[in-house]
């Protein structure tokens, strides 16, 4: 599995956080930025850059993206834009389960102003969430089909 990971200066603290939390736990990522933390830049580009990788990657390979901002929604409108892209916003175990169980996130969204008190959710957070296959059922495929479509 292939993650993306990118933020804005709301998220980029606890961005680097997740980095160095995935890193340790020998997940293959790809910072798409901030590289730095700058007050003037814009959510819109970092969710853009990684839905887009996402994309490109083989499917087979399950690309996901993980993106915060300072509530997660901005980062969820953004790369929702794209077909293909599933972005879901975040704050406990239970709605990362359900979101890749049920809907195939790809994207998960999390609120670093929500999270970034609270390493243990979000650990569960990210765990739950990588960890949580798809299940596959025809209701499932099709509701994602007919996102797609839209």
């Amino acid at each position: 599995m292939k993650i993306f990971l990118g933020s804005d200066h709301n998220g980029y603290h606890l961005k680097e956080q997740v980095f160095a939390y995935l890193a340790k736990r020998g997940y293959d990522i790809e910072d798409v930025g901030g590289k730095e933390l700058d007050p003037e830049d814009d959510f819109p580009q970092f969710a853009q850059m990684a839905a887009l990788k996402v994309l490109g990657e083989d499917e087979k390979s399950d690309p996901r993206a993980i993106l915060l901002c300072g509530g997660g929604q901005g980062m969820a409108i953004a790369a929702n834009r794209f077909r293909g892209i599933r972005a879901s916003v975040i704050w406990d175990d239970y709605e990362a389960k359900m979101t890749r169980n049920d809907n195939d996130s790809n994207v998960l969204c999390l609120p670093s102003r929500i999270l970034e008190k609270d390493e243990a959710e979000w650990k569960a957070i990210l765990d739950t969430w990588l960890a949580t296959p798809f299940a596959s059922a025809p209701r499932y495929k099709r509701r994602n089909t007919q996102i797609d479509e839209v």
